[in-house]
């Protein structure tokens, strides 16, 4: 039986780490869980970081999945250990991935608050590379403000311009998207950086890594991803979400909506 990859995510920025394994590896086998219901992660205590963690991966493991992607970097950070200990399959996680893609030795990231406050960043990047000046730069409206679906809002641009400052004045020459909503806004980051500062997806570290899983990448079909063998679920708002992962995905999803429960609640 083809691999079945269980993907989650707070909300639309799983997606991110989605469309690239589909660019890679073409028509997939997946899950896809939208924790809408309890969007942000990033400005949560670790604890209940945990138990969502635990919760998402118990209902993804009920799916049958054979390899769960963390695509959401907070649960990565506080909660890779939840995860396993849950999923009782391999997990793939974004932090070390991203870690591995770092060339430069001045290295910026932009994250959620929880993923901050847990260094899991730094330590990642200095273990790798020793000797590195990382600076973590907290950014707690970017997630609600993507969410909206507006990415060329006044808002969401003052937000990137206020938190790019300590990282341009810290001459950083590289930053990491240490959030999987971030990367939609590479349009407007790429506006407000200087050329040679060089973008960090962990998606694509991510997709490279299921090469293990789903064999060595495929030749381009067009430049339509194949989602017809992709499940979509989200906790709340299914016509919302739907709407917001259109202009990423390239057409509309079929999304489900999905109660979740505690892990020792299921007997």
């Amino acid at each position: 039986m083809k691999p079945l990859l269980g993907f989650f995510d707070s909300g639309v920025g799983g997606l991110t780490v989605l469309k690239r394994v589909l660019e890679r590896h073409g028509r997939v086998r997946c899950v896809y869980l939208g924790d809408t219901a309890r969007v942000p992660y990033g400005n949560r205590a670790p604890a209940e970081i945990r138990l969502i963690a635990a919760e998402v991966v118990a209902w993804l493991r009920a799916q049958g999945v054979t390899t769960v992607v963390m695509a959401c970097n907070t649960t990565n950070a506080l909660a890779r250990d939840v995860a396993e200990g849950q999923a009782g399959c391999p997990v793939i996680g974004l932090i070390g991935a991203a870690a591995a893609m770092v060339k430069t030795r001045r290295v910026g990231v932009l994250a959620t608050p929880a993923t901050v406050n847990s260094g899991a960043y730094r330590a990642s990047i200095e273990a790798l590379k020793p000797g590195s000046v990382v600076l973590e730069q907290s950014c707690p409206a970017f997630v609600p403000l993507i969410e909206t679906g507006d990415l060329c809002s006044d808002d969401l641009r003052r937000a990137a311009t206020d938190y790019l400052a300590p990282l341009l004045a810290a001459s950083v020459d590289s930053i990491v998207l240490g959030c999987t909503h971030y990367p939609l806004l590479v349009p407007l980051l790429r506006q407000l950086l200087p050329e040679s500062v060089q973008l960090i997806d962990p998606a694509i570290g991510v997709a490279h890594q299921l090469d293990a899983v789903l064999g060595p990448p495929c030749a381009p079909v067009a430049d339509c991803l194949q989602l017809d063998a992709c499940c979509f679920n989200v906790t709340a708002d299914p016509d919302g979400f739907a709407s917001r992962a259109t202009p990423w995905l390239g057409e509309r999803p079929v999304v489900m909506h999905q109660l979740l429960r505690r892990p020792d609640q299921d007997h």
